[in-house]
């Protein structure tokens, strides 16, 4: 079963993750994963005492290392799984599914990676309970991003369901996945669908905007699908501000002028140029 997946910390985003997986789920009918995860090098079970036979007869100093670690380890998996039961009580009052709920010991990225094949759409905030206030997006953030090979919802602070939807497309396979993604999964039923190619005008561009219009057109949807030449962070901006656009749709890794900002640092400059939720496909 592939689930809506929510990764939940004690991060301001909690409420906006909680908002956007449950509105993921009734979009796309399926049920509701909430995962938290304990940090392990930040909250260590047990400690290595190699290398500290220096200390002499101070065994009870390392004793009370291993204890207040075990300690700090038992209290934040305690404080995990009351976060979970508390967001899967209050989205229960909300009207969302019933959540399935998972208590993971590691690094965030790597826990993701192990629940990806279970994993239909992963929802993260775009800033975790690390961050510091000068922070526009968590540190680990880009991380995840790199390791899932499923589609990320990044989340603002704030929910608002979206009623519009921008897809940032290139022709490349990874942007005409995404547009196959958004068809056959429904998350775009009853939005006002936008395809915009960033480039100028060429027979290949006017091929790549005809096979997203016939894809479209098979779907039984409209859409607004254009190209416009530019900056590409110009140009997506200026369409979002005219168009009302309340979601952005990109290829986590594309092509031509969308390429430069999905790849290396660039997926967090993005992140840093828009307030909008990004979905972001593999």
């Amino acid at each position: 079963m592939s689930y809506v997946t929510a990764c939940l910390d004690t991060s301001p985003f909690l409420p906006a993750v909680c908002d956007y997986a449950a509105w993921s789920c009734s979009k796309l009918a399926a049920p509701l994963m909430l995962l938290h995860v304990v940090d392990s090098p930040r909250y260590p079970g047990s400690v290595s005492l190699s290398g500290t036979a220096g200390l002499g007869g101070r065994e009870h100093f390392l004793d009370e290392l291993v204890r207040l670690d075990a300690q700090r380890s038992r209290v934040a998996r305690e404080q995990g799984q009351i976060l979970l039961e508390s967001a899967a009580t209050w989205l229960r009052k909300a009207g969302a599914p019933e959540s399935q709920l998972r208590l993971c010991e590691g690094s965030l990225p790597h826990v993701v990676k192990e629940q990806a094949a279970g994993t239909r759409l992963l929802v993260i905030g775009r800033q975790g309970e690390d961050s510091s206030e000068e922070d526009y997006v968590g540190s680990q953030l880009e991380s995840v991003i790199r390791v899932c090979d499923r589609p990320i919802l990044v989340v603002p602070e704030n929910f608002s369901e979206p009623e519009s939807v921008l897809l940032a497309y290139d022709g490349s396979d990874t942007a005409r996945k995404a547009l196959e993604w958004l068809l056959e999964g429904a998350l775009c039923q009853g939005m006002r669908l936008h395809v915009l190619l960033v480039g100028n005008d060429s027979e290949v561009t006017r091929l790549h905007l005809d096979w997203a219009r016939e894809r479209i057109a098979q779907a039984g949807l409209q859409a607004n699908v254009s190209a416009r030449d530019g900056l590409a962070e110009h140009v997506l901006q200026a369409y979002i501000d005219e168009h009302d656009i309340d979601l952005l749709v990109m290829g986590a890794y594309g092509h031509s002028r969308i390429r430069r900002f999905l790849v290396g640092s660039t997926t967090t400059n993005m992140l840093h140029r828009t307030s909008l939720p990004l979905l972001l496909v593999r």
